[in-house]
C-alpha cells in the first residue's frame, strides 16, 4: 500500500515546484517491512520468489544495519555535494545538516531508524532525497538480505515533502475551491519564509513576498499537500 502526500502548485506556484526540486530538499517516509519472504517487485503482493526464516533477526541487528546504511549514504552525500571538507564553510554545513548535492544523484538517505520491531513486522522512518517508491521498496529488500533473511515492503507513507508536512495536507473531502483557497492563504507566510531560507539563491527577488505578506492572484500561489491513498 502506498500513501503519498504530493505537493501541487496552483497558478504561478507551479513554477516554484521546479525551484523546490532544484533545492534538493529531503522528504520523510514511514516504511513498513515484513520479514521472511522475497517477491519479484519487493511488494508484499508480488510474485513470491523465496521464503526464509527470521528467528535470528533482532532489534540490535536491525539497528546495526540501519546505522551502516546511514553512514554510507552520508559519505555519498558529501561526495555529491562537491564540498571541500577542510573548509570552515563545509564544516558548518555538516554540523547544521544542510549539505545537499549540487546536481542530480542517486537516492541519498540522510536519516534512517527503526520505530517499531515486532517480528516479522518492522517500521522504519526514512529521510531521503531523489528517491522513487521502487527504491524505497528495494531498500527493505536489501535490509532483509543484510540480516541474512528476506523482507518485503508492505507500506510506504510520505509524511513530509521539503517544508510541507501532513499538518498542512488537505483530505480528499476538502478538495474543493474554498478549502484550497483557504489553504493557500494560510500557508503563504510560512512558504515565503521557507523559500527565503532555502531557495533565495535561485530565485529573483520579485518572485518572493516577505514572510508577512500573502500572495495575490498575480503572484506565486502556494503549493499544497493533498493526502491521497492508493494501491500499488
Amino acid at each position: 500500500m502506498l500513501r503519498a502526500t504530493p505537493v501541487l502548485g496552483v497558478g504561478h506556484g507551479r513554477r516554484l515546484l521546479t525551484d523546490m526540486y532544484n533545492a534538493h530538499l529531503t522528504k520523510d517516509y514511514t516504511v513498513r517491512g515484513l520479514l521472511g519472504k522475497a517477491t519479484d517487485d519487493f511488494c508484499e503482493d508480488g510474485r513470491l520468489v523465496e521464503k526464509t526464516t527470521y528467528d535470528h533477526v533482532t532489534r540490535e541487528k536491525l539497528d546495526r544495519i540501519l546505522a551502516l546504511i546511514q553512514g554510507s549514504h552520508q559519505k555519498a552525500l558529501v561526495l555529491y555535494s562537491n564540498l571541500d571538507l577542510q573548509t570552515q564553510e563545509a564544516y558548518e554545513m555538516a554540523v547544521s545538516s544542510v549539505i545537499r548535492p549540487m546536481n542530480k544523484s542517486p537516492m541519498l538517505i540522510t536519516g534512517i531508524r527503526c520505530l517499531q520491531f515486532a517480528p516479522p513486522e518492522f517500521l522504519l522512518e526514512v529521510q531521503c532525497m531523489h528517491e522513487t517508491q521502487k527504491q524505497l521498496r528495494r531498500l527493505v529488500h536489501e535490509i532483509g538480505l543484510e540480516l541474512k533473511s528476506t523482507a518485503v515492503c508492505t507500506q510506504v507513507r510520505r509524511t513530509r515533502d521539503g517544508f510541507f508536512t501532513l499538518d498542512g495536507a488537505l483530505l480528499r473531502t476538502q478538495w474543493d475551491l474554498p478549502s484550497i483557497q483557504a489553504a493557500i492563504q494560510a500557508a503563504a507566510p510560512r512558504v515565503a519564509a521557507e523559500l527565503e531560507k532555502s531557495l533565495r539563491p535561485g530565485l529573483g527577488t520579485q518572485q518572493l513576498p516577505g514572510p508577512g505578506r500573502s500572495w495575490d492572484s498575480r503572484g506565486p500561489s502556494s503549493a499544497l499537500g493533498l493526502e491521497t491513498r492508493a494501491g500499488h
